[in-house]
Order: C-alpha cells, then sequence, then structure tokens
C-alpha cells in the first residue's frame, strides 16, 4: 500500500491545469531537445559498442516512459556518456545479450529503490565520490575516441588506460589528414556555436553537436566525390543501418547468469539513480519545483526494464538535455513526451542518412561530452577541501581510470563510510571534570540555588560524554584514565546529558567499563541519561548491574548520591 502511494508521476498533477499556450511552449521545447538528443544518442550508442539506432531507440523508448511516470516536471531520460564506459565492459565481457539481462536487473534494482524510498538517501551520496567517477569517466570517455578523432590505423585497441595511450602513440604515425581535420574541426565548431549564435534567436536554439553533423557530413561526401578523397571513415563504413522498429524480446534468463551480472547491474542501477536524480535536484533548482525522487527512480526503473527488451542500452535523466528542455520553456512532461515523438519520426524517416556521418566527427561530439563531464572546476575546489575529502575524490577517480567504475563505486563508498566514521567518532569528546563544575557552562535547568552541588566531593570524578556513544568513543575512556595519574577514586560519575545515542559497541564498552571500576571498589553513576538512551540501557541490564538509584537524571542528584557512597564508604 505504502508503494502504491509512493508512485505519484509528474504528470497526471501536471494535466490539472494545463492549457493551449503551455502546450505551444512544450511542444517547442520538446522539437528542440529531440533535435540536441539525436547525435548525442548516435554517438553514444556507437561509443557503448553497439550499433546507432540502438542508441536511438534508447532515447525513444527511455525517453518516453521517464516522461510518462517520472517525478520530475521537466527531466529527460535516455542514453548518457556516464554508462559509456560500462557498457562498453560489460558486452567485452558477457557480450549484447548480458548487457540486456544486466540492464533488466538494474531496472529491478531501481523499482526496489523507489518502492523502499531510498531516493532521499541515494542522494546523500558523497560529493567527492560523484565528482571523482564522472570526472573518471570523461576521461575515460575522451581516451576511447583518440582513434576515431585522429583516424589512426590500429588493428586492435587495448582495454587498459596506460596500455591504450601507449598504443595511440605507437601509432601516431598512422594519422589520416582528413579524417583528424574532420574531427579537431567538428569540437572547433561545437566550441565556437554559441559565440556564432548568439546574435540568433533561431540559430542559437539549435544545438552546435547537429551543425557540426550537418557540416562535417557535407564536407565528407564532396571530398570524396570531387577530391577523391576515402580515407575519412563513415557510420555506414562500419555499420548496416537500419530503420525497422525492432519487437520486443526477451533474454533467456538462468539463476548463473543471474549471479554472474548482479555486480555490474548494481553499478547500473546505482549510478542512474545517481545521475537521475542529480539532474532533477539541479532542475527543481532552475523552475522553482520539487521532484519526487521515489517516484522518479521506479520510472527510471520501468525505463531500464523496456529498453533491453526492444533492444536497447541503459538509460537515466541527462542533465545537458533536461537543461536544454528548461532554456526552451518546457515545463511539463508533454514536453519530453514530444522529444521522444520526434526522434520516432526522425529514426523512421532520416535514419539512412546517419550512415554519410563520419565516425571523427562524432568523436569530437563525444570530445566535448567528455570535457562537459569532467567538472574539472569542481574537481579543483575540491582539493582545497579537508584531506579526507581528497583521497575520497582520488581513490574515486584513479580506480575509475585504471580500474573500472564498479571498483571506483564500491571502493569509494567504502573509503567514504570508513572516514564518515571516523569523523563521526572524533565528535564525540570525553573530558575529565576535577574539582568544580562551572554553572555558566551548564544548560538553563541547572539547580543554582544549590551551590554546595557545585563542588565534586573528595573521592569522585566526573568525566563527561559529548556526542555520541558508540565504536571509537569507548576507547576514549581507557586512554584518559591511564594518562591520569592519581589516587584511586571512590565514585566515577559519567555525565551523559549530550549523548544522544548509543550503539552496541557504546554499551559493550561502558559495560567493560562499569564491570572493571567495580573489581576496583569503584562505584559507578550515571548522570543525565535521556528517555531514548535510558530505555537501550534498560535493555541491555544496566539497572540491574548499577542499581536504578545509581542512573540519574541530573548531575545534582548524581553528585548527591555520590557523597552519599563516599560517606558510606568512610564509615566502613
Amino acid at each position: 500500500m505504502t508503494a502504491t502511494l509512493a508512485f505519484k508521476p509528474k504528470l497526471f498533477s501536471t494535466l490539472r491545469n494545463y492549457d493551449r499556450r503551455q502546450f505551444t511552449t512544450d511542444l517547442l521545447a520538446g522539437i528542440i531537445v529531440g533535435i540536441v538528443a539525436l547525435p548525442l544518442a548516435i554517438a553514444f550508442g556507437i561509443a557503448s559498442g553497439v550499433t546507432p539506432e540502438k542508441g536511438i531507440i534508447t532515447a525513444i523508448v527511455a525517453g518516453l516512459i521517464v516522461s510518462l511516470f517520472g517525478g520530475s516536471k521537466v527531466q529527460i531520460g535516455g542514453p548518457t556518456g556516464a554508462f559509456i564506459i560500462i557498457i562498453y565492459g560489460i558486452i567485452q565481457q558477457y557480450g549484447f545479450e548480458g548487457l540486456t539481462i544486466a540492464t533488466l536487473m538494474a531496472g529491478v534494482f531501481l523499482i526496489m529503490f523507489g518502492i523502499l524510498h531510498l531516493g532521499t538517501i541515494i542522494k546523500y551520496i558523497p560529493y567527492p565520490i560523484v565528482v571523482g567517477f564522472t570526472s573518471g569517466i570523461a576521461l575515460t570517455i575522451f581516451t576511447t575516441q583518440i582513434k576515431d578523432l585522429m583516424g589512426l590505423t590500429m588493428t586492435a585497441v587495448p582495454s587498459d588506460f596506460i596500455e591504450k595511450w601507449i598504443a595511440y602513440i605507437s601509432a601516431f604515425p598512422t594519422t589520416d589528414i582528413w579524417s583528424a581535420a574532420v574531427g579537431i574541426g567538428s569540437v572547433a565548431v561545437i566550441a565556437l556555436w554559441p559565440r556564432l549564435s548568439h546574435n540568433s534567436n533561431l540559430l542559437k536554439k539549435l544545438p552546435g553537436s547537429l551543425i557540426a553533423i550537418i557540416l562535417m557530413t557535407i564536407a565528407a561526401l564532396l571530398l570524396k566525390q570531387y577530391a577523391g578523397i576515402t580515407s575519412i571513415e563513415t557510420i555506414g563504413d562500419r555499420f548496416s543501418i537500419s530503420n525497422q522498429l525492432p519487437g520486443a524480446q526477451m533474454p533467456q534468463l538462468t539463476w548463473e547468469v543471474i549471479k554472474g551480472l548482479v555486480s555490474p547491474a548494481i553499478t547500473i542501477a546505482i549510478l542512474g539513480a545517481i545521475e537521475s536524480l542529480l539532474s532533477a535536484t539541479v532542475a527543481d533548482g532552475v523552475i522553482g519545483d520539487r521532484h519526487d525522487s521515489n517516484t522518479e527512480l521506479i520510472a527510471q526503473g520501468v525505463a531500464n526494464l523496456a529498453s533491453p527488451i526492444f533492444g536497447g542500452i541503459p538509460a537515466t535523466g541527462a542533465i545537458a538535455r533536461t537543461m536544454t528542455n528548461i532554456n526552451n520553456g518546457g515545463r511539463t512532461p508533454v514536453a519530453g513526451i514530444v522529444h521522444a515523438a520526434v526522434l520516432l519520426l526522425i529514426f523512421l524517416f532520416l535514419m539512412p542518412l546517419a550512415q554519410y556521418i563520419p565516425m571523427a566527427c562524432l568523436a569530437g561530439v563525444l570530445v566535448i561530452v567528455s570535457y562537459n563531464m569532467s567538472g574539472w572546476r569542481s574537481f579543483l575546489s575540491i582539493m582545497k577541501n579537508p584531506k579526507s575529502d581528497v583521497i575520497v575524490l582520488w581513490v574515486t577517480f584513479l580506480l575509475t581510470v585504471i580500474f573500472d567504475l564498479t571498483i571506483a563505486i564500491e571502493v569509494g563508498l567504502l573509503c567514504a563510510c570508513l572516514l564518515f566514521m571516523r569523523r563521526m567518532a572524533e565528535t564525540t569528546d570525553v573530558k575529565v571534570i576535577s574539582d568544580e563544575i562551572n554553572p555558566a557552562e551548564e544548560d538553563s535547568d541547572f539547580q543554582l540555588g544549590n551551590l554546595e552541588h557545585l563542588t565534586i566531593p573528595e573521592g569522585v570524578e566526573v568525566y563527561e560524554i559529548n556526542g555520541p556513544y558508540f565504536f571509537g568513543a569507548g576507547n576514549r575512556f581507557e586512554e584518559i584514565m591511564g594518562a591520569l595519574h592519581h589516587k584511586r577514586p571512590r565514585v566515577r560519575i559519567i555525565r551523559m546529558r549530550k549523548v544522544p545515542f548509543v550503539d552496541s559497541t557504546g554499551i559493550h564498552n561502558l559495560t567493560n567499563l562499569c564491570l572493571m571500576s567495580q573489581k576496583e571498589g569503584i562505584q559507578v553513576v550515571l548522570s543525565g541519561v535521556n528517555t531514548k538512551v535510558q530505555a537501550v540501557l534498560h535493555k541491555a541490564g544496566f539497572d540491574t548491574m548499577l542499581g536504578e538509584e545509581n542512573i540519574c537524571s541530573h548531575i545534582n542528584i548524581a553528585l548527591e548520591r555520590a557523597k552519599q557512597l563516599t560517606n558510606a564508604s568512610i564509615k566502613d
């Protein structure tokens, strides 16, 4: 029942007050986003190791589903650069059928994330990890495009990052000057297009990547026709282009295959969740709205279930296309639906023309994509942060580049968790109060009228815990007490007024401390224990071990109890 209530697509709420004016705006935005998505879908498909039409099919299917069922008004779904390296690696190891199964599994995981309300938790993945693997992916994408960008003649490109660059350097003398000119020219056109078109409202709506593809495709055709230059490789030279819509097909699932693909499927799911929610969050800040993260995850899951069934690849929310949608007036999911329809029409009627696009031009498009993904400004800003953030950043970045994204995310999250635990442990402080308690440092409810209670009686030690009492904090007592060389006290008061919670490790350490003290003839008195912590201690049997009279609600009562105990021991 909870899962049903958590699924609230934005499309249905936005259509309640929908009017013709908004439809006109959404229609224009959807057409523009569809045009922008076309070259990117083709480029992402080829770079991922599949045919160009699979990239467009993914944009159509996933884009439609994300807009129909998503939790964001303006999110545009489809293939993204972040998945290129993952998809390519899975295909190399498990084949395209393995990718299909992994994507289906990732879809199931994403739906589970949404049903279990994990959308808000995923958004709290440390920023250095996000920047680290995003920058690492960007560098890896750039590296994979050098062969096509420069027209290098190579029998095989090594998969290892360092070996790949060694192979590129060795093959550099085989550079095809015409392919390199097309590739570098494409980069220049895309980079300079915003400046060249800023004076025209019509031209600046056209993406630089589309302009580069049109110009370079025409240039390659003219060079081939009139100059006899045939060394510029095109999509048609490498792939057989088809504009036939594929039928729905389910791969053969076996338990052994599913077990072997759990790790890459989880990587796809986590990365898809992070990227889609990051995109939706950025969009919220621009349009002043608030997305439903759990609904968005369910929609992303459904999209990744549908996309592979129709021959597509993993998809997620695309920040660049989402921002293009917003900047052109898109404010409801209708714009995303129009974008999918535009891509479908292009696929059906213009797809055969894609065979003339130079591979070097697509490499140039991906070079710009990798630059925009790199986030180098964010990378440099994190370098000024505490060392722990810098360590997580570099570990994630280097593992992404040298090994793969699966290992990078796993190790990055592990490092972040360990560093977080260390920070949390450091926030808990244990201090010794020796002679008297300063009323100025106490809470407003401190009984200032009974000033005699401010003085710590002879034979009494007071320790105060500031912060959560869990792993790491318990050892502070032993360290502090080991450093103190004085007469053994009769009573040891432990103030816990600033302890919000205690975990099993804290209970274990506190129990050992109390038992050790009792063996030495020292009575332990707890002070200021809040009701939540007291309930935990009660379940652990502290009432029996210490006695209820030695668990006090306030320091005044604890000091009075300590005085009674010291007087009793003196009489004995």
